[in-house]
């Protein structure tokens, strides 16, 4: 089931989000619902009780509080920097989510109301640079299912555009994005859309939007004007990946707009998975596919599996004979 009209069932908050103007229409907006303070987001104890097999449960509710890390990371990929911004974790619950964290299932969605705060730092260091950076601003949540809860998208890409310099980032896995269409974004701001499988979208990535819809997204965005890209990723090597990712090559050359397809850029992203992952799905998901496959997979440090280089470098090279037979014009910004 989509989470595309997702409703907190109960708001968990801290006391202080609100004082802010955003935490004051959250609560006129869900004033209907439950609201149980709560010290810290990090910490919530009612949560670290749960039990893994009520992981589903706990992402129907919703964390307001204040971000308190604004700690830039330097990033090599698509951008310079990876920005703390005005979400983490997400309602959604793909079963490779690199977001679930220990045992405190920390994955579910968190909005800080202290969005003026985050805006202005992040428009200063675009000022202060001499050359034109990229800012990754969704690393850490899915911004477009957000956005549907605060408007933050709306207020970001046009303050960005009209006080800040460069380029504001981040990816998708949504297709609610009819209210960004009409902003004057300036060019200012790069929308990349996830994709996979039909097969892999309906089995694994559980409450996203479906590849049409994601592939109607974008081919929208463009013809607004956006700069736009396609994530393949997570590249999943379940029995019979080659002919699933053949097929979806097929479908984005068929469906995706001229426009898009002489614009966008494409990244590769192998999947990278975990035992924490793995514990959780088996509980909370009994019936959905196993991702762990020790044929496949090695052990990569602090709990996490990867493909083996070998394979993953076969499979990589393959992928991008694939891509580049049908996107001539698209640039391959990494395979990793």
């Amino acid at each position: 089931m989509s989470v595309e009209n997702f409703k907190p069932q109960k708001i968990y908050y801290e006391l202080e989000s609100l004082s802010y103007k955003l935490g004051k229409e959250l609560y006129d907006k869900y004033k209907d619902l439950e609201w149980i303070p709560i010290d810290n987001h990090n910490n919530i104890p009612m949560f670290r009780n749960k039990s893994n097999s009520e992981f589903g449960k706990m992402k129907k509710n919703l964390i307001i509080a204040i971000r308190k890390t604004h700690k830039y990371v330097s990033n090599k990929k698509i951008s310079n920097f990876l920005v703390p911004y005005t979400s983490s974790g997400c309602a959604a619950s793909c079963l490779y989510c690199y977001l679930v964290c220990n045992y405190n299932k920390c994955s579910y969605l968190r909005i800080f109301v202290n969005r003026e705060q985050m805006l202005t730092k992040l428009v200063n260091t675009s000022l202060k640079s001499d050359k034109l950076l990229t800012f990754e601003i969704g690393s850490n949540s899915d911004l477009i299912l957000e956005n549907t809860l605060t408007g933050n998208l709306e207020w970001t890409i046009e303050n960005f555009a009209l006080n800040g310099k460069g380029f504001i980032t981040f990816p998708t896995k949504f297709s609610m994005v009819d209210s960004l269409l009409g902003l004057n974004h300036k060019g200012k701001t790069i929308i990349r859309m996830s994709v996979n499988p039909y097969d892999i979208i309906k089995s694994v990535e559980f409450g996203t939007s479906n590849l049409k819809d994601r592939v109607n997204a974008i081919n929208k965005l463009c013809d607004s004007g956006y700069i736009v890209g396609i994530l393949i990723a997570p590249v999943i090597m379940i029995n019979e990946w080659e002919r699933m990712y053949i097929e979806l090559l097929d479908y984005l050359e068929c469906w995706l707009s001229e426009k898009v397809k002489n614009s966008m850029s494409i990244e590769v992203i192998f999947m990278t998975y975990s035992y924490v992952n793995r514990v959780i799905n088996i509980n909370a998901f009994p019936k959905a596919i196993d991702l762990f496959n020790s044929n496949l997979m090695v052990g990569k440090g602090r709990g996490k599996y990867g493909y083996k280089l070998s394979i993953k470098e076969s499979a990589g090279e393959f992928l991008r004979k694939e891509i580049t037979k049908r996107f001539k014009k698209a640039k391959i910004a990494y395979i990793v």
